[in-house]
């Protein structure tokens, strides 16, 4: 208890720094993959509205409320907000509450509710103490409710991006340092790579997690990778070299939790509060190129400076030094589902994966106008030999303002897909052969469909409706012997409140 409280004291004051970096990043682009783009005050894959801290002359905490120039319910807190931006501090503090419910497939219908209350604190060093271009931040959360998708469903590609293991963890504390006008920074620390890494702005509306973090890292990497609810410690190098072309490069720890174990990492030890600071495995070496179309210029109105729709495209790598292991065959070159089999598993050296990704306008009637058609394609291929999945792609289409008088409004309309590696399915098939143990896993696709609400620029109500095909690829239902879990339709709800 007395190690919580100290992480819930620490984030709390870190939740300053994060706020004063995304209010910044806010400024800086229009679309995400640009050059200043910072940590989120929401982990997972939804955007919410910004959460910049009111003018001084602003209310307090409750007149008000849904006025178009308030940000946050809390409003200026009697002036202390106001007063700490005054020295580059600033605060953050959300809550996403979230209810879904599967009226078909999975274990059993059912319903559950889990939630995220966020915790940010950003600090702008030049304000604060003169040190131009320098940002801290610090970031922690507490994961409250239940995994719906882990207890019931059984999908690779979760419903949400926010459901993980109960805890209270510390998420990211790190140092940035800009230079050459801000064309070049450095960022060092405790870091969630979906912040920077496969950032798409319109899979940003979806609530399914491979929406965000995608299928492929999510399922080959150590505990799914430094992304949310982990972080590891590392260093992220970024540069604009030309105009509209950014390149990202960062080397990370491969593990955050530590230990050799993929799926129950989250919960093993002092993981779960986010304060091992792990640095005893292999090294992520991860980058990106990411080419921006048709950007509007600062300051200039929407549609200055371009000769066409938006767009941002990006291609990227991950290549992983650890030890990575067969899906298929044992040390002595048996089969491990045969009986003679030692049941260790071959150690590969390595990992690695490329990924392609396009953001695009493809309609917007009025150049400075809110209401636009924009679409998305993401795609990500790995060794077959040593990772469950080898191949996953998402994708889908966006409409914003859809409706008059809504133009804070999104409907969109995604699905995604997910291989399982060639290995991992002739591991099944050899199972069956020798044991009759079924079913031999495929391929797991969705579809997802979902409307964002904003109810008031501090308040995002979103309904979603889900449907999972073939859901871990046809893995084996434990309720049904030798029934696969059954495709699910899954309603849910989510909404976030900025405090």
């Amino acid at each position: 208890m007395r190690a919580l409280h100290i992480v819930s004291s620490v984030a709390l004051v870190a939740a300053v720094i994060a706020q004063a970096a995304h209010a910044q990043s806010a400024d800086e682009n229009s679309l995400p993959g640009g050059p200043a783009q910072q940590a989120s005050p929401v982990p997972g894959n939804t955007s919410p509205p910004s959460t910049s801290a009111p003018a001084p002359g602003q209310p307090g905490f409750t007149t008000g409320l849904f006025g178009p120039s308030r940000t946050n319910v809390l409003g200026g807190i009697y002036g202390v907000r106001p007063l700490l931006e005054q020295y580059g501090i600033s605060l953050g503090l959300q809550e996403t509450s979230e209810v879904f419910g599967n009226v078909s497939g999975g274990l059993r219908r059912t319903a559950a509710y889990d939630g995220l209350t966020t915790m940010s604190l950003g600090i702008d060093l030049g304000k604060a103490i003169g040190l131009e271009g320098g940002i801290v931040n610090v970031s922690a959360f507490q994961i409250h409710g239940r995994n719906f998708s882990a207890d019931n469903l059984y999908s690779l590609q979760t419903i949400s991006g926010l459901q993980a293991q109960r805890s209270t963890r510390l998420w990211e504390l790190w140092y940035q340092q800009s230079f050459l006008g801000g064309k070049f920074d450095v960022k060092i620390g405790q870091q969630s790579l979906d912040q920077e890494f496969y950032g798409s702005q319109y899979s940003g509306l979806f609530i399914n997690a491979a929406m965000g973090w995608p299928l492929v890292p999510s399922a080959d990497l150590y505990a799914g990778g430094p992304a949310f609810p982990l972080s590891s410690l590392g260093i992220r190098l970024r540069g604009q070299p030309l105009d509209g072309l950014t390149m990202l490069l960062g080397v990370f720890d491969d593990n955050p939790p530590g230990g050799s174990f993929f799926g129950d990492s989250q919960v093993r030890g002092a993981s779960q509060s986010g304060i091992k600071f792990n640095l005893n495995t292999g090294a992520l070496i991860i980058g990106e190129a990411q080419y921006a179309i048709n950007m509007p210029v600062a300051g200039q109105g929407e549609a200055a400076g371009r000769p066409g729709l938006p767009g941002v495209y990006k291609i990227g790598f991950w290549y992983d030094t650890g030890t990575f292991f067969d899906q298929r065959i044992d040390t002595q070159g048996v089969l491990l589902s045969d009986p003679n089999s030692n049941g260790d598993p071959r150690a590969r050296r390595h990992n690695f994966s490329v990924y392609g990704l396009v953001d695009q306008d493809i309609w917007r009637p009025d150049p400075d106008g809110g209401r636009a058609v924009g679409v998305f394609a993401r795609l990500m291929g790995a060794p077959g030999d040593r990772n469950v999945a080898n191949f996953s792609v998402n994708g889908g289409a966006v409409l914003k303002a859809p409706l008059p008088g809504r133009d804070g409004d999104s409907v969109g309309l995604g699905f995604g897909y997910a291989h399982i590696s060639p290995s991992a399915v002739a591991a099944d098939r050899d199972r069956y052969a020798l044991n009759g143990i079924a079913p031999v896993r495929g391929s797991e696709t969705f579809i997802e469909a979902t409307y964002q609400y904003l109810v008031a620029p501090w308040w995002v109500l979103q309904p979603d409706f889900q449907y999972v095909f073939t859901p871990g690829g046809g893995v084996a239902d434990p309720l049904r012997p030798g029934k696969r879990v059954g495709n699910s339709a899954t309603f849910g709800l989510r909404t976030n409140i900025v405090f």
